[in-house]
């Protein structure tokens, strides 16, 4: 699914409006009413209602709501503001409708005082996307008001208070339970500062013109896109058809790393997978992954030397639990300028190359990194939000031609062409050991002939699928690594419904 700014949206309903063609206020009414049925749907159904109303066209979609709710018997208690200018004309035309049934109709101005019951079912209609500065004044105080009540707040569009397009870290805004947005999701709803806002994002359908198609930045990577990119294996395939993966990975202490990304290798489909692991971690990886080769280091506690014939392998993958010893920095050294074709880094591979910045010039060509927010920090600097710590992964991806897997609550992969969210993955998966699995799925993929942003884009969406179905079946709580591991199969078997 595509990601629109907020101009973008605005042209898709004004392109919907001249060619459906539909005015405005239908097209108001239109959206409202799936908010409605969204609500009747979902438990709201004879709740009382307490509805605050902007004086722009998020407001108009209140007033909507409040009717529907008014004409279905609902007990409805609608707030608008008084402000020095006028609302909307559409806003004004749903507030002549609305006070047509004799709906309870209250005013807010600077002397208010705001009495909200907490039983009731706050729809908070107050900005939307509209919102182009910080509220202030009744409005900021407002939304304080809101969110301090202990109400159960449903946001139209967006959370009031939040920009769609940018940070809004500073702002008053609504902490909702649930946002009910419309056709398409935005850029806010994929930052991690903005979730404890929005709650659970809801996408509306709302019927707006399918032949809106402008450029857009970003894209999520949902079940149809995941779908389109995975490749069917050969009924005459063998196991040389599916790659040769190398883990370089684990040291003294760590071998539960190198063993999960061995193990998630495996179970993505790389046909064969050497893991190269310490001389302590020779037992270790024999019995836990029998169906790995496993090549020991010289070195006891930590990796100190790859032997050669790097050409030998499809894909490799350095970094789970290598820890950062002088002489691992060079082995890491050794594989980037040995092996010319896309390699994953991960982990401790990753604060190596922070601390010698020559090296990310050095990687191959679209080879991946996945970095948590932290790893991105010392490699590339400070942010101040996470807009500007995706605009910066996208900045780097083109600068050393590589891809950046950014994890995270929707996790960014980032490339020199473009730029996608993961929609899967839950808070069970933030817990040791989930990254690491992850890095052995892209690499399997990678081995596989996957184009590596075909790789990365199809390996974190069956990583967090693989956490959402573990999840169904044992609890975000209990979930463990090893859970994203054993559940892989039946994360593959969904793409091919």
């Amino acid at each position: 699914m595509k990601i629109y700014n907020v101009s973008q949206i605005r042209e898709w309903d004004q392109h919907t409006i001249l060619n459906e063609p539909i005015s405005s206020l239908s097209l108001m009414e239109r959206a409202a009413a799936k908010c409605f049925d969204w609500l009747m749907a979902n438990g709201y159904r004879s709740r009382s209602f307490t509805i605050f109303c902007g004086p722009g066209n998020n407001g108009g979609d209140g007033l909507v709501i409040a009717r529907l709710l008014l004409e279905s018997s609902h007990a409805v208690k609608v707030y608008v503001f008084e402000t020095d200018g006028n609302g909307t004309e559409d806003f004004d035309a749903n507030l002549g409708k609305y006070n047509a049934l004799d709906g309870q109709l209250l005013f807010i101005n600077a002397d208010t005082n705001l009495q909200l019951d907490d039983s009731d079912v706050v729809i908070d209609a107050i900005f939307g996307s509209g919102l182009s500065r910080q509220p202030a004044g009744i409005f900021a105080e407002t939304i304080d008001k809101i969110n301090k009540s202990g109400s159960e707040v449903i946001s139209i569009d967006l959370p009031s208070g939040m920009f769609a397009d940018q940070s809004s870290v500073s702002n008053f805004r609504i902490n909702a339970i649930h946002t009910l947005t419309f056709q398409a999701s935005k850029l806010a709803f994929m930052m991690s500062e903005n979730e404890a806002s929005t709650g659970t994002v809801q996408i509306l359908n709302i019927g707006l013109a399918k032949d809106f198609e402008p450029v857009t930045r970003f894209e999520t990577i949902d079940h149809q896109l995941a779908s389109a990119l995975y490749k069917k294996r050969s009924s005459s395939g063998h196991k040389g058809t599916y790659g040769h993966s190398l883990i370089i990975a684990g040291s003294y202490g760590k071998m539960g790393a190198a063993l999960l990304s061995t193990r998630a290798c495996l179970r993505g489909g790389s046909g064969l997978v050497t893991a190269h692991v310490p001389l302590c971690g020779y037992e270790i990886m024999q019995v836990a992954a029998p169906e790995a080769m496993t090549e020991v280091d010289q070195n006891e506690k930590y990796i100190s030397r790859i032997n050669g014939g790097l050409d030998k392998f499809s894909a490799i993958a350095v970094g789970p639990g290598i820890g950062q010893e002088q002489a691992t920095l060079r082995s890491v050294r050794e594989v980037i300028g040995d092996f010319d074709k896309p390699m994953v880094v991960d982990a401790d591979a990753l604060n190596l190359l922070s601390e010698t910045q020559e090296l990310l010039a050095r990687l191959p060509a679209l080879s991946i990194i996945t970095p948590h927010p932290k790893e991105f920090e010392r490699l590339f600097g400070k942010t101040a939000n996470d807009f500007e710590r995706v605009e910066l992964a996208r900045d780097k991806a083109r600068e050393f031609n590589i891809i950046i897997v950014l994890k995270g609550h929707h996790t960014l992969v980032a490339t020199s062409k473009g730029s996608w969210f993961n929609t899967t993955g839950n808070a069970g998966m933030a817990t040791g050991g989930t990254g690491d699995s992850l890095t052995g799925i892209i690499t399997a993929l990678l081995a596989q002939k996957y184009p590596p942003a075909d790789a990365a884009r199809l390996g974190v969406y069956l990583h967090g699928l693989a956490g959402d179905l573990a999840a169904e079946q044992i609890g975000e709580e209990a979930l463990i690594a090893s859970d994203l591991v054993e559940y892989l199969g039946k994360a593959f078997l969904t793409l091919k419904k």
